[in-house]
């Protein structure tokens, strides 16, 4: 049985990688934030050899430690890590307004550092896996080459931080055999504006669907460049 671990899991696009990862028979740890697991619990119930819910919080390093060190163990390896937890922050306020520097920071801790400390603490199982395929769920809001926002600055430029991660893990994995890529999963039908965004493009699980089968091509991120693609594979610029 292959293991995937996904953060970010309690609703949306990650509880919808839970959802697909278990039919494709998947060993699935996923990270949820709230205390109430919620529908993820009742998940759990229904596959209680296969997944695993954990309380996760990506900006606390000691309870990325604890949950890496809960992975492991169970599962020898981790074939897939989706780090799907992010945050949006203030997207209304522009420069000239009164920016709340804190909030900004809250926001890159999660979305820029909290990857990173993902990948830090389950390298070791990551390695240890055939696969060793680590995907950053990105956007395009983090794209410099086509920026077209004049304020999102913790989220865009926490993406766009997030973008320069995943290209200092594909230099520093060359020869090991691991990927690693960002994906823009589209708009997604998502809660994180406070409020369903029904007039989204795609549903969480079509959105998570067209993710999984670009990142399972074997021409993705393979080569020496570094790769940044949306969820049907087509590159953007970084």
């Amino acid at each position: 049985m292959k293991s995937a671990f996904v953060s970010g899991a309690d609703r949306g696009l990650g509880l919808a990688f839970v959802r697909l990862l278990l039919r494709q028979g998947f060993r699935v740890f996923a990270g949820h934030y709230q205390a109430d697991p919620g529908e993820l619990g009742s998940l759990a119930e229904e596959h209680p050899h296969a997944l695993y819910p954990i309380r996760l919080d990506v900006s606390d390093g000691i309870g990325v430690k604890e949950a890496a060190e809960r992975v492991k163990g169970t599962a020898a390896s981790i074939d897939l890590l989706i780090n799907n937890g992010a945050i949006l922050g203030d997207i209304r306020k522009t420069v000239y307004d009164d920016l709340d520097y804190d909030e900004m920071l809250g926001v890159y801790n999660v979305n820029a550092l909290g990857p990173l400390r993902m990948t830090n603490a389950l390298l070791e199982t990551i390695l240890r896996s055939e696969d060793k395929l680590i995907v950053n769920i990105s956007s395009e809001a983090g794209s410099i080459g086509d920026c077209w926002r004049n304020n999102w600055f913790a989220y865009s430029m926490s993406k766009a931080a997030l973008n320069m991660q995943t290209a200092l893990l594909h230099n520093q994995f060359k020869g090991t055999g691991a990927r690693v890529l960002s994906v823009h999963p589209g708009w997604v039908q998502t809660h994180m504006q406070g409020k369903l965004d029904s007039e989204a493009t795609y549903t969480p699980d079509e959105a998570a669907a067209h993710i999984l089968e670009t990142v399972y091509r074997t021409d993705i991120a393979q080569g020496d460049q570094t790769v940044f693609v949306d969820l049907l594979g087509q590159p953007l610029p970084w």
